[in-house]
C-alpha cells in the first residue's frame, strides 16, 4: 500500500492506495502516541485496527484476482492450445523431437493423428482432416493436402501430414488473435474516460470529507461521540478514508470488457478494441456490402434452360467444352457444374475470348458461341425462350446463351447466392430497431433483387470501391452511428470510416482484416450476435458504474456517523475496509455474470 501510494503522489495522482495508507497510518501512529501518553494523549490504542483493515483489504484483493482469473479464461484456453513439443524431420529424414519453440520459417515438421499442429506452415506431404474449430469456430474438421496452408494449434484428425512452416512464435494466426484480444482487454472504452475523471478527483474530495468528518466530530458535536472525542472523531475519520473505493469506479468498464471479449472469442468474435465492444451497442445503422457478404462470393449455374434440340446435360457440355480455355469467373462457374455433373468434352480450336461479350471458337469444326445476347445478335443468332429469358434477368441473374452450327441450344442463368440466413439476419436486425442499408458494385437490377430477397428497402447499386465511404460519411453526416460489414480487404476504406467496421469471413487471415471487429465464421448471424453482446456488455458496465457510485454515496455517511445520533449506528475503519474490499468484488462478479449471456442461435 505504502509504495503505492508514494508512487502515486510522486506522479501528483492520488489512487485507493493512499486512502488506505492514511487510514492505516493514522490508526498506528496515534495508537503508538496513546500507549506513551505523548502529547498527552493517553486511552484506548487501536493497533489491531491497522491490522485488520490490511487483512480485509488483501482479501478482497485476493478474491478480486480468482474473480478476474476466471474472466480471461478465454484468452487462458486459448493460450494452452500452443504446441510444447514438435517432430523436427532432419535433411536425413530422421525425427527429432524437439520444443516447439526451437522450429524455425522452413523446418519441416512431421504432425501424426491425434497430435497439436506447432507452427502456421503449408502441407508439403500427406493428406488428413484438420480440426480447426478453436480458431475458426467451424464445427467440421477440414481436409489438408499437399499445398494447402495449416494454422498452428489446431488438431490433425487421421491422417500424417508433413508440414513446412511459414510462420513461428508472434507471427502465427494464434499469436496474432492472443495478441489483439490482450490489447482489445487492455484499451479504454470511451465510457471509461467518465470513470477516470470521477476517479482522479474522488481521492481528494474524500480526503477532504474526512478532515471535515474529523473536524465537525471533535469541535462541532463532540457531545454526541460515542467515546472520547479525539479517538471518536480519529475513528470516524479513518472509516471515512478507507470505506471509499475509487477501484470500484476504475474496474467497472474494465472488467465488463474483459469478460466480454472473452465471450465474444467463445463465439469466434475477434473484438479488436474495447471501444468497438461499446460502440457497436450503440450503432443505429448497418451497411453491408453484397459480394462475399451478402452473398457467398462465387457465382453457381441456378437455371438451365435448353431448346428441344438438347437436353440440360448437353447444354452444359457445350458450354464446359468453350469454357475450359477461361479464367472469367462465370465460366469458372460453368466448369464447376460440369465437374459436378461428370461430364466429359473433346478440347475446342480457334478459341478467342471478345471482352464484355463471350467467347467464341470451334467445337468438332463447327462454330461455338457462349456469352451475352450482344453475342448472339453480332452472329445473327435469335434468342428462343425470350420469355424465361426476361424472368431470369428480372431475378437478376447472370445470363450465358449457348449456340452451336448457328443454332440456339439454350441459355444458363447463374448468380452469386445468397447466404442461407441473410434473410433472418435483416429481419433480427430490424427487430432491434437498426437502419438495414446494401450497397453493391453490381448493377441496378442485381442490387434490387438481392434486396429484395433477404428484406432490405435501401440499397446503392454501381458503387466504386472509393465511393463506399462517402456513402458511410453522408451516414454520418445526418448523425448516424454506422456500422459496416465487409470482406474486410476490398471494403477496408468503408471499415475504416465506419464507427464500427465488421470484418466477416476472416477465417485464419485476421492480420489483414481492416475492421474493429472480426467474425472469423462466414456466418452472417455473429453481426447480430456482436450487437447483442456489444449491448450487453455496455448494460453491465451502466450498472457497475451504478453500484459503485451508489456504495459510495451511502457508505461515506454512515462511516462519517451521520446515523450515530438517530439510531446508534457507527461503522469501526477495520468493517469500513472490509466493505471497501468486497465492493470490488462484487462489480467484477457482476461483470462476470456477462458470461451466462445468450447470444442468438443461428436460424
Amino acid at each position: 500500500f505504502f509504495i503505492s501510494a508514494y508512487k502515486s503522489i510522486k506522479n501528483f495522482s492520488a489512487n485507493m492506495d493512499v486512502l488506505v495508507s492514511m487510514g492505516i497510518l493514522s490508526a498506528y501512529i496515534y495508537s503508538s502516541l496513546a500507549i506513551f501518553g505523548i502529547f498527552g494523549m493517553s486511552g484506548h490504542a487501536f493497533f489491531e485496527t491497522a491490522v485488520m483493515l490490511i487483512t480485509f483489504i488483501r482479501i478482497g484483493k485476493y478474491l478480486e484476482e480468482r474473480v478476474k482469473g476466471r474472466a480471461s479464461h478465454a484468452l487462458q484456453k486459448l493460450m494452452k492450445l500452443q504446441s510444447d513439443k514438435a517432430r523436427l524431420l532432419s535433411p536425413e529424414g530422421k525425427e527429432l523431437e524437439v520444443n516447439a519453440s526451437s522450429i524455425h520459417a522452413g523446418d519441416k515438421v512431421v504432425v501424426r493423428a491425434g497430435e497439436v499442429i506447432p507452427a502456421d506452415g503449408e502441407v508439403v506431404e500427406g493428406i488428413s482432416s484438420v480440426d480447426e474449430s478453436m480458431v475458426t469456430g467451424e464445427s467440421m474438421p477440414v481436409v489438408k493436402q499437399k499445398g494447402d496452408s495449416v494454422v498452428g494449434a489446431t488438431i490433425n484428425k487421421t491422417g500424417v501430414l508433413i508440414i513446412k512452416a511459414t510462420r513461428i512464435g508472434e507471427e502465427t494466426v494464434l499469436s496474432q488473435i492472443i495478441n489483439m484480444v490482450e490489447e482489445a482487454q487492455m484499451d479504454k472504452a470511451p465510457i471509461q474516460r467518465f470513470a477516470d475523471m470521477v476517479s482522479n478527483i474522488f481521492v481528494p474530495v474524500v480526503v477532504g470529507l474526512s478532515l471535515l468528518t474529523f473536524i465537525c466530530w471533535y469541535f462541532v458535536f463532540h457531545n454526541l461521540a460515542g467515546q472520547l472525542p479525539f479517538l471518536w472523531a480519529l475513528k470516524t475519520a479513518i472509516a471515512v478514508l478507507v470505506i471509499a473505493c475509487p477501484c470500484a469506479l476504475g474496474l467497472a468498464t474494465p472488467t465488463a470488457i474483459l469478460v466480454g471479449s472473452g465471450v465474444g472469442l467463445d463465439h469466434s468474435i475477434l473484438i479488436k478494441r474495447a471501444s468497438a465492444l461499446e460502440g457497436i451497442a450503440r450503432l443505429d445503422t448497418i451497411v453491408f456490402d453484397k459480394t462475399g457478404t451478402m452473398t457467398e462470393g462465387h457465382f453457381v449455374v441456378s437455371d438451365i434452360v435448353a431448346s428441344g434440340t438438347v437436353s440440360k446435360s448437353e447444354l452444359i457440355t457445350l458450354a464446359a467444352a468453350g469454357c475450359a480455355f477461361s479464367n472469367h469467373p462465370l465460366a469458372q462457374s460453368v466448369m464447376d457444374e460440369a465437374n459436378t455433373r461428370k461430364l466429359t468434352w473433346d478440347a475446342v480450336q480457334d478459341f478467342r475470348e471478345e471482352t464484355g461479350i463471350g467467347i467464341v471458337c470451334h467445337y468438332h469444326g463447327k462454330d461455338l458461341l457462349i456469352g451475352n445476347e450482344g453475342l448472339m445478335a453480332a452472329h445473327g443468332i435469335k434468342i428462343e425462350e425470350q420469355d424465361k429469358f426476361n424472368e431470369l434477368y428480372a431475378h437478376g441473374k447472370s445470363l450465358l446463351h449457348v449456340a452451336y452450327d448457328h443454332t440456339y441450344m439454350g441459355v444458363l442463368g447463374l448468380t452469386d447466392r445468397i447466404k442461407r440466413n441473410a434473410r433472418d439476419v435483416v429481419s433480427q436486425l430490424k427487430q432491434m430497431n437498426i437502419r438495414v442499408v446494401m450497397m453493391t458494385g453490381d448493377n441496378e437490377r442485381v442490387a434490387k433483387s438481392v434486396t429484395s430477397e433477404v428484406g432490405i428497402e435501401e440499397y446503392s447499386a454501381r458503387v466504386l470501391p472509393a465511393e463506399k465511404k462517402e456513402i458511410i460519411k453522408d451516414f454520418q453526416r445526418q448523425g448516424k452511428k454506422v456500422g459496416m460489414v465487409g470482406d474486410g480487404i476490398n471494403d477496408a476504406p468503408a471499415l475504416a470510416q465506419a464507427d464500427v467496421g465488421i470484418a466477416i469471413g476472416a477465417g485464419t487471415d485476421v492480420a489483414k482484416e481492416t475492421g474493429d471487429i472480426v467474425l472469423l465464421k462466414n456466418d452472417m448471424m455473429d453481426v447480430v450476435r456482436s450487437i447483442q453482446l456489444g449491448r450487453q456488455t455496455l448494460c453491465k458496465i451502466r450498472q457497475n458504474l451504478f453500484w459503485a457510485f451508489f456504495y459510495n454515496v451511502i457508505g461515506i455517511p454512515i462511516a462519517a456517523g451521520v446515523l450515530y445520533p438517530f439510531f446508534g449506528i457507527s461503522l469501526k475503519p477495520e468493517y469500513a475496509g472490509l466493505a471497501m474490499a468486497f465492493s470490488s468484488v462484487s462489480v467484477v462478479t457482476n461483470s462476470l455474470l456477462l458470461k451466462r449471456v445468450s447470444l442468438q442461435k443461428s436460424l
